[in-house]
């Protein structure tokens, strides 16, 4: 079973940069297509980037397309989520999520593991 711990959450002002760690406490992520997603209060789960097993492909949402970036990190066993220009409306909790089969989706129901989300908050 696939078990998967996000960190690296925080609060920075408007402009800057964060980068979220999504690691594995059990299971191997070389196995799964890796997908980042967000959720604002009162807001529906949106998608932001999915990542492909060796890295090499990603789709990205237009909400972050230019800003924020995915890659993997086999050696630790971990994908990251480099968000950089951060914006008072990325205020939100990320969350990572893992499926076997990469197709690029950035639907929630088509992600079958899920960490238990980081807070970011953009504010000065």
């Amino acid at each position: 079973q696939l078990q998967l711990v996000e960190s690296g959450g925080d609060l920075v002002q408007p402009g800057g940069s964060l980068r979220l760690s999504c690691a594995a406490a059990s299971g191997n992520l070389d196995y799964y297509a890796i997908a980042w997603f967000r959720q604002a209060p009162g807001n529906e789960r949106e998608g932001l980037i999915s990542i492909s097993h060796s890295g090499a492909r990603r789709t990205y949402s237009d909400s972050v397309r230019g800003r924020f970036t995915a890659f993997r990190d086999d050696a630790n066993n971990a994908v990251y989520l480099q968000m950089n220009s951060l914006e008072p409306e990325d205020t939100a909790v990320y969350f990572c999520a893992a499926t076997m089969r990469y197709t690029g989706s950035l639907q929630s129901s088509d992600y079958k593991y899920w960490g238990q989300g980081t807070r970011v908050t953009v504010s000065s």
